[in-house]
């Protein structure tokens, strides 16, 4: 059991609060430990220590900043077993899914590591007779980050390894549902040796969340989540003057045609459905097959979830774990019974699935629709959970059609031998990530990473050059001498 504590200043600190929440492993039911459920008086004492902080980091040389980053890769790359598995026991993931996760943080921090050339201006002489002008990047102050359950290791490295790098000061809100591996990401800056203040942690809840939004000494806030709440931090957030990416829910269509490898795109397409249990922003939701694709794919996929193995992430031949809580659980359920009333036909059922050695563990089984139209709650609202929903169109244009008739667009995939149907698709279909022949199309660190549509409220996204253009101010300069 272990009780966490904010991180403030460069130090390890009990928070007033009076609630916390107790964690438990959402595969076995054991005890994890507890978390502070901090509100507005931790998230001032953060903000005056990060307020104390920039002034002075701002002027380290970004290339001594990056030299912070170096250090905490080496480390994460120590510890990488540690991190993976603190993941897989708080969040459900199997221990392979967990290492993909864990590794994806750490090449953000790597890309990081590069901002002395990232974070260069441009100049011009000679603007006119005898004058120059040039740009310079400049940090803006203190940012902050609220992220979600479903990668906790990951998604906050889309984040501060940008803003501290930059020359801003941070502080990051977890997921309270699985704040243990971003704790521990933290120690391992702490141990990196980046100064106090730089870096702030502030466990809590809704009320920590609102204070940040709110606070005048916050230049700007991420968030990633579900779009109704996405689009309330983005709203809040403008309202007070702030910087805001939000990155919101999703409803991914992935697209096989008669002439995809149909071995290759179902092995594919089976992973980005259950794989992480669904729960996953990129996840495959709605299969859509074309022409005389639909009967073999419908088949081959069907076989493909009966087989997949439930069980505890750290055990051996577990190919999918739990989802992260009952009440998630519950909610993933009253989204099959819905598709059931709405007319699906429900090929199979996991609501019933149990795992004998953990019968407290949180676990839905793969469960599959067939004959889901648009129109019907399953085919339109995002489940976050193990729930396929197949559907069949004509052809490609049909395809295409159903996808820009969703209201998001964050993630869409296409299975095709043919050059000219997966230009077609990346050139009409609308979505921000897209992939040609690839079950999850998540783009690596030097790439932005973000939706639009009701999948993205706001302008620069997460990782790559956006977010350098996210945490600096462009400040132009025009001289003559």
């Amino acid at each position: 059991m272990k009780t966490l504590r904010n991180y403030i200043g460069g130090e390890w600190v009990t928070p007033a609060a009076a609630d916390y929440r107790d964690l438990t492993n959402p595969a076995t039911g054991e005890m994890l430990g507890r978390v502070p459920l901090s509100g507005a008086r931790e998230v001032n004492e953060a903000v005056a220590a990060a307020q104390a902080a920039f002034l002075k980091w701002r002027e380290v040389p970004p290339v001594a900043r990056a030299r912070y980053l170096f250090k905490l890769k080496y480390l994460m790359d120590q510890h990488f077993d540690e991190i993976a598995a603190t993941v897989t026991r708080e969040n459900g993931k199997t221990l392979d899914e967990a290492r993909g996760s864990v590794r994806r943080g750490i090449e953000n921090v790597e890309h990081a590591c590069g901002i002395p050339t990232l974070m260069m201006g441009k100049t011009l002489e000679d603007v006119a007779a005898g004058i120059d002008c040039e740009y310079v990047r400049q940090p803006l102050g203190v940012f902050a980050a609220v992220t979600p359950f479903n990668f906790p290791a990951m998604v906050p490295c889309w984040f501060w390894p940008y803003a501290i790098a930059t020359g801003n000061t941070f502080i990051l809100k977890p997921s309270e549902q699985v704040p243990f591996s971003p704790t521990l990401i933290v120690e391992l800056a702490h141990e990196a040796g980046i100064p106090a203040g730089v870096l702030n942690v502030v466990h809590g809840a809704e009320d920590a969340v609102n204070a940040l939004l709110a606070h005048p000494g916050i230049a700007g806030i991420s968030f990633v989540g579900s779009s109704p709440v996405a689009k309330l931090v983005y709203l809040e957030a403008a309202k007070h003057g702030k910087r805001v990416q939000a990155l919101g829910g999703a409803k991914n269509h992935v697209i096989v045609m008669p002439d995809a490898d149909m071995d290759r795109a179902v092995a594919n397409i089976s992973e980005s459905l259950f794989g992480c249990a669904g729960q996953r922003c990129l996840a495959g939701s709605v299969v859509v097959a074309a022409g005389k694709a639909y009967e073999p794919l419908r088949e081959r996929l069907l076989a493909t979830a009966k087989s997949l193995r439930l069980g505890y992430g750290l055990e051996p031949d577990v190919n999918m774990g739990p989802v992260v809580s009952a009440r998630h659980k519950e909610r993933v359920l009253s989204y099959v019974e819905a598709g059931r009333k709405d007319g699906a036909a429900l090929l199979l059922d996991g609501r019933s699935t149990k795992v004998a050695k953990h019968p407290r563990g949180h676990f839905v089984g793969p469960t599959v629709f067939d004959g889901v139209q648009p129109d019907m709650t399953i085919g339109k609202e995002e489940i976050f959970g193990p729930v396929a929903s197949v559907t069949h169109v004509g052809n490609l244009d049909e395809g295409i059609e159903m996808v820009q008739r969703s209201g998001f667009a964050n993630a869409t995939s296409i299975f095709t031998q043919s050059g000219k149907a997966a230009r077609e698709f990346r050139y009409r279909v609308g979505v921000s990530m897209i992939g040609v022949n690839i079950g999850v199309a998540a783009p690596m660190a030097f790439f932005p990473f973000g939706g639009t549509k009701g999948s993205f409220f706001g302008d620069l996204k997460a990782h790559g050059q956006d977010s350098v253009e996210f945490y600096t101010d462009k400040k132009v300069v025009i001289s003559r001498w």
